[in-house]
């Protein structure tokens, strides 16, 4: 049986490792936190490690996906401008978002869920049954129920718009 060495010489062996690959992709300024990251990270699944892994790989796979995680995460925060742009849109746009919005919400849960998952989140409809329960077939069904019944609403409602804006 082999034994593990313990995590404090693993971290003090590939840290220099870990810290140049997240200063490759991050830059030195978010490095360090990716760095930290990575090791608290793999401070939780070391015990499970296989004990012929090459711990080196396995760490930079783990500081690899972190800088992936902390690039998506800056990309969602807000940048903060000293001005606020004028917003472009075109007229009766927010009123068909809010109907399309209103229509989406009278669904029933299922539905919903179905549509958002599948038809906005892109989910095969078996993935759709796997987090929702039941088959495939009857997210299927679900969905294609859901699709039609917003058809309808959202047409009637889009036509209604229409033609308030022609009169």
């Amino acid at each position: 049986m082999t034994v593990q060495e313990p995590f404090e010489l693993v971290v003090a062996r590939h840290g220099g490792t870990v810290l140049r690959v997240c200063r490759a992709v991050l830059g030195p300024v978010d490095a360090d936190d990716a760095w930290s990251a990575t090791f608290l990270s793999a401070l939780v699944a070391y015990p499970q490690l296989a004990p012929d892994s090459n711990v080196e790989a396995w760490l930079v796979t783990i500081a690899h996906r972190k800088a992936i995680d902390h690039t998506r995460a800056t990309s969602r925060r807000a940048v903060p401008v000293d001005v606020l742009p004028e917003r472009a849109a075109s007229p009766g746009a927010d009123a068909r978002d809010l109907d399309l919005w209103s229509a989406l919400a009278a669904l029933p849960t299922k539905q919903r869920q179905v549509v958002a998952y599948h038809h906005l989140g892109g989910l095969a409809y078996a993935q759709v049954a796997d987090l929702l329960g039941g088959t495939a077939v009857a997210a299927r069904r679900a969905g294609a129920d859901g699709i039609a019944t917003l058809r309808r609403t959202y047409g009637a409602t889009a036509s209604a718009s229409n033609s308030r804006r022609q009169q």
